[in-house]
């Protein structure tokens, strides 16, 4: 199953479950500000990140900022618990499951999250039989067509 982590008010977190509802991808919404983070929930972000903490937590986080926090102080446990205290210092949104992950909004690495079936569909629906096509490049070719459709 999909989660996304997300903040109410941030337009990046809409767009990104606006993204995942267009592309059928059923997902669970853990808002930060009213349901407690776990060690679950934090471990499971970080065994799919590539830099751990340095990928999820945002530096210009008013929190660390204010407090004059310095994470590389804490050890891993510490910043568990920070992150579980103080959950508005994550990037946003984390969108993950057991095998991906997606910090903030990027329309071209969201896809990452698309449907085996629908990748199969784009690359059946808009390949030559004699062109090489991957998923990648059909989605592009398929975003375009959207946007032309879009200004029309």
């Amino acid at each position: 199953m999909v989660k996304i982590y997300v903040t109410p008010t941030c337009s990046s977190c809409r767009k990104a479950k606006k993204w995942l509802e267009e592309h059928n991808v059923k997902y669970k919404e853990i808002n930060l500000l009213t349901t407690k983070l776990t060690n679950e929930d934090i471990n499971l972000i970080l065994k799919n990140t590539e830099n751990g903490f340095d990928d999820i937590i945002s530096p210009r986080s008013k929190v660390i900022k204010d407090g004059n926090i310095d994470i590389n102080e804490m050890t891993v446990s510490e910043l568990k618990q920070f992150i579980i205290d103080n959950p508005t210092i994550l990037r946003r949104p984390i969108i993950v499951d057991d095998k991906r992950l997606q910090i903030g909004y990027n329309e071209e690495d969201i896809d990452i999250f698309m449907p085996e079936d629908l990748r199969k569909l784009m690359i059946s629906v808009w390949c030559e039989s004699d062109e090489d096509c991957d998923y990648k490049t059909i989605l592009k070719r398929y975003l375009e067509e959207s946007r032309k459709n879009d200004k029309k």
